[in-house]
């Protein structure tokens, strides 16, 4: 949509020029204005123009940009009509016509214009003689000319070759001058009692909040000077957080089109001054919105306060001179796509047309046992907008909502109608929605005087009721339609975010993002660890991050809620109650009037947090493996409620997250059980052994793993003696890593227990053969280790079925230090034997798994030649700089991650040390 407003001057006619032929209508239609009669003399003193898309929503937008264009000229009296007539003109255009449709709006002395064009000028057109009857507002085609005919004092249709235009006329009422709505005269001992002289502070704010203008009589009042408010945001001057008695905040009440109502402002003594206030949003000359404010003295709130509307014409003539309800009228043509937007224009209807104060429209649940209200006009909305009230309350059949009921003065019978208790209405006429038979909703008006009502106002409600109920069912069935579909697709998308990771902190993550703020404005997540353990507060997210600290820091000081498994939604009231004593307590201290803290967060942060989780507050279980094991806590923020529909879709996420949080505990438990068992198979740090450099590289193949198939050790058997193995067992995981623990400790009992090299592996293979089916077989290089006093080592190894030992010489000659003989774990009789291998200072010995030489890229293998052309380049290197120069080898040959576990043992005598 694209809107344009030029508040003064003349702006240039936008209607179609050259000479174009007047449509019947015009000409010659009973009640169609003749083209002299238009007000092209009438000086436009402001215009507004915008264009909607052709889609179904643009017909409430259109609405919204003419209500609050109306409402910001000060024509309040016609903003219903106006309305009415181009939401029905902009319907045709964007839903029937199919087009795109432009609305524009003319000021001037004598009333309003209002022009919509569409894009479809051979679209046909109701033709209306002077004595021809338009039919039923039901049809289908033509109710928006016959609204115009009905409403508009004077209206037309305008034709291009590419434009078909209607307009209408509104007339302004005729009062005196300066007169918004007039009162009985009353006599002067009824009169309002003035303290002194009434001075009306007017102060003006800007787009963002902030005090742009304060006049004198706002610095009388409260005692501040221009040049020590202006900049800043009204809120910091409010004492209260909400309006009492409505529970509209003073930030929403400056967004709203016009608004009355009383709040606190802090003067400059610290005083709180009870006001009543009159906000008017307007356009400035630049075209941002600002809100101008007329404050005075609560007590004197009669020089400000609308008085209550006088009787109100509840008919219109129709072209046949017979009267015709424009209740009526309008209810025959609903927007089929906009269920917020008819049911909040059929309660401004119901509320005129009985000359209410308030207005409100309850929809019934699947099962009829509740009703939830869903618009309202005249109450605090905000408060009661999704609250749910029984059917069945309150005494009798005037408690009932299957029937009408007349309630002449509800403090006779309190508690007959909840939704109005607090609110001040005294008389109420309700009535219900009903389609064959069945219970779909209530429609209700109510007054604050009493005896307003009788069975004549019900029954004109309940005749309104019957020809609307139709609509709304199907409109509601529509919308519950669209939000299941939506909560299908919403639950796919969770169900997969929360299937990929099983990380438990990302887990309590994604729960609280997906919540937060499709489902609900802030989230807690309460954890127990076990059935002993009490909850812990784990997660908190907020839309606004800058209250995230706050809000954590408030639910850490309050019990969390008890962990109940009974599923479904249930309402815990401790953190709003807990806001509401924090935010009372900052707003004593800040008068002086409690006791002062040494650490505060200040009023404003205190007051923000109070406003956050002042809403509705529910708590749901996550139920895993029938246990508890944490609760899902959603918030809103003041006065607001959770739709029904909204909790049963928590309830469907909090059982996927609660399956994903506790897959996450567990996953998390056994990767700790596996990592410390793991961790047990691998040897002790290796021990110094003079004269000889040690360095081992290990690597176990798949995530998580710190042990897999490939082993090694380098351990003391006796003074001057040590033992060394390197060793592969068959496959990887942990069935692999179960034998290399066999083996590692095999090794070392039975060569501390004076067995030869050939003595120790033949009795471990026959412990693994011992093993039956669980048994793998295994290659293993083991080797005792002397070194000695002229700088050497002696070395004498058995090398069973395992890649062959490379010794590295100082002239860069490698070659094999041992021969291959049978592995271990295949036959019950082994015959071994050891060979002796010196290595002379400098020399170096490598010993390595399978995962090093069958390294792999596409065809191409490492192999026993790659390793050995590796290790001629490492002459003169240390032992530690030899095996990392293998193992950097070994990672560069082949892109992909290994797929085998590695084990490097470099063993490397550098000689004696001379002085």
């Amino acid at each position: 949509m694209t809107t344009g407003l030029h508040p003064g001057g003349q702006p240039q006619d936008p209607r179609p020029t050259g000479n174009q032929a007047l449509p019947r209508q015009e000409r010659d239609g009973h009640g169609a204005p003749h083209a002299d009669n238009r007000t092209r003399s009438a000086v436009i003193t402001a215009r507004a123009a915008a264009s909607f898309d052709p889609v179904g929503r643009s017909v409430a937008t259109a609405r919204s940009f003419v209500r609050d264009t109306l409402q910001g000229w000060g024509f309040a009296d016609i903003v219903d009509d106006a309305v009415v007539l181009t939401s029905e003109l902009v319907t045709n255009a964007v839903v029937h016509a199919g087009t795109s449709a432009d609305v524009l709006c003319l000021r001037s002395d004598g009333g309003v214009r209002i022009e919509v064009a569409d894009r479809y000028p051979e679209r046909e057109i109701p033709l209306q003689a002077t004595a021809v009857n338009m039919g039923s507002p039901d049809r289908e085609g033509g109710r928006g000319l016959q609204l115009c005919a009905a409403l508009a004092g004077r209206w037309g249709v305008d034709y291009s070759p590419t434009h078909k235009q209607v307009w209408f006329h509104l007339d302004l009422p005729d009062r005196p001058v300066g007169t918004r709505t007039a009162g009985p005269a009353l006599p002067a001992d009824l009169l309002p009692l003035a303290d002194g002289r009434v001075r009306v502070a007017v102060i003006q704010i800007d787009r963002v909040g902030a005090i742009s203008a304060w006049n004198e009589d706002a610095e009388d009042l409260f005692g501040y000077a221009a040049e020590q408010v202006i900049g800043k945001p009204l809120t910091d001057l409010a004492a209260w957080p909400h309006t009492p008695g409505t529970s509209t905040g003073i930030v929403e009440a400056l967004q709203l089109s016009r608004w009355e109502g009383s709040y606190g402002l802090r003067g400059a003594s610290g005083r709180v001054t009870a006001v009543y206030a009159s906000h008017l949003r307007v356009r400035d000359t630049g075209g941002e919105p600002s809100t101008v404010c007329l404050l005075v003295r609560d007590h004197e709130r009669a020089v400000l306060q609308t008085p209550l509307r006088a009787s109100a014409t509840d008919t219109t003539t129709s072209s046949e001179g017979q009267a015709t309800d424009p209740f009526e009228v309008f209810i025959g043509s609903p927007a089929p796509d906009d269920l917020d937007g008819l049911l909040q224009r059929t309660v401004e209807r119901a509320r005129d047309m009985l000359d209410g104060d308030s207005a409100f429209l309850l929809l019934a649940t699947d099962d009829e046992t509740e009703l939830e209200v869903r618009a309202s006009t005249g109450l605090p909305s905000a408060r009661q907008r999704f609250a749910r009230v029984p059917v069945e309350a309150g005494p009798g059949r005037y408690g009932s909502a299957r029937m009408p009921a007349v309630h002449e003065d509800l403090t006779v019978v309190p508690g007959a109608v909840p939704l109005l208790a607090g609110t001040g209405m005294r008389s109420v006429v309700t009535v219900p929605l009903k389609v064959e038979g069945r219970l779909t909703g209530s429609l209700g008006v109510a007054a604050e005087g009493p005896s307003r009502y009788s069975n004549e106002e019900a029954l004109r409600l309940q005749f309104a009721a019957d020809r609307i109920a139709l609509a709304v069912e199907s409109a509601r069935l529509g919308e519950l339609e669209r939000l299941r579909r939506g909560s299908l697709s919403f639950l796919v998308e969770a169900s997969d975010l929360l299937a990929g990771t099983l990380d438990r902190d990302q887990t309590l993550a994604l729960m609280a993002q997906m919540t937060v703020p499709t489902l609900a404005t802030w989230c807690a997540v309460y954890t127990i660890a076990d059935q002993a353990s009490d909850p812990y507060l784990s997660y908190v997210l907020h839309e606004d991050e800058e209250r995230i600290d706050g809000l954590k820091a408030l639910l850490s000081k309050i019990a969390p809620p008890d962990p109940v498994p009974t599923p479904g939604a249930r309402v815990w009231a401790a953190p709003g109650e807990a806001a509401h004593q924090a935010a009372l307590r900052t707003s004593m201290r800040s008068l002086g009037l409690g006791e002062p803290a040494s650490v505060t967060s200040g009023i404003g942060t205190t007051l923000a947090t109070a406003a956050a989780v002042g809403g509705e507050t529910v708590v749901l279980p996550l139920v895993a493996r029938n246990r508890v094991i944490g609760m899902l806590t959603l918030g809103k923020p003041s006065d607001e409620h959770f739709r029904q529909e909204i909790l049963e879709l928590a309830e469907d996420l909090s059982r996927r997250a609660a399956l994903a949080l506790d897959n996450a505990r567990l996953y998390s438990e056994r990767t700790a059980i596996s990592q410390s068992l793991q961790r047990s198979l691998l040897p002790p740090d290796l021990p110094h052994i003079d004269g000889v450099e040690v360095e081992v590289i290990y690597r176990a193949a798949g995530e998580g793993n710190e042990v897999g198939g490939d082993f090694y050790d380098l351990f003391p058997i006796r003074d001057g003696v040590y033992g060394f193995a390197i060793g592969d067992v068959c496959g990887t995981g942990p069935e692999a890593a179960a034998v290399t623990g066999l083996a590692r400790h095999a090794l070392r009992l039975l060569a501390r227990e004076g067995f030869g090299g050939p003595a120790v592996l033949e009795r471990l293979n026959s412990a693994i053969l011992d093993e039956g089916a669980r048994s793998r077989f295994l290659t293993l290089l083991y080797g005792e280790l002397w070194p000695q006093e002229d700088g050497s080592a002696m070395l004498k190894v058995v090398c069973a079925g395992h890649p062959l030992p490379l010794r590295l010489r100082q002239d860069g000659t490698v070659e094999a230090a041992a021969e291959p003989q049978p592995l271990l774990g295949v036959m019950e009789d082994l015959e071994l034997y050891e060979q002796t291998v010196t290595l002379d200072p400098g020399d170096v010995l490598l010993c390595v798994t399978d995962g090093v030489t069958e390294r792999r890229e596409g065809t191409r293998m490492l192999g026993d030649d790659g390793l050995t052309d590796v290790l001629t380049t490492c002459t003169g290197l240390t032992a530690g700089a030899v095996a990392a120069r293998v193992m950097r080898a070994v990672e560069r040959f082949a892109s992909d991650a290994p797929s085998d576990d590695m084990a490097i043992l470099a063993m490397r005598v550098p000689g004696l040390q001379r002085d």
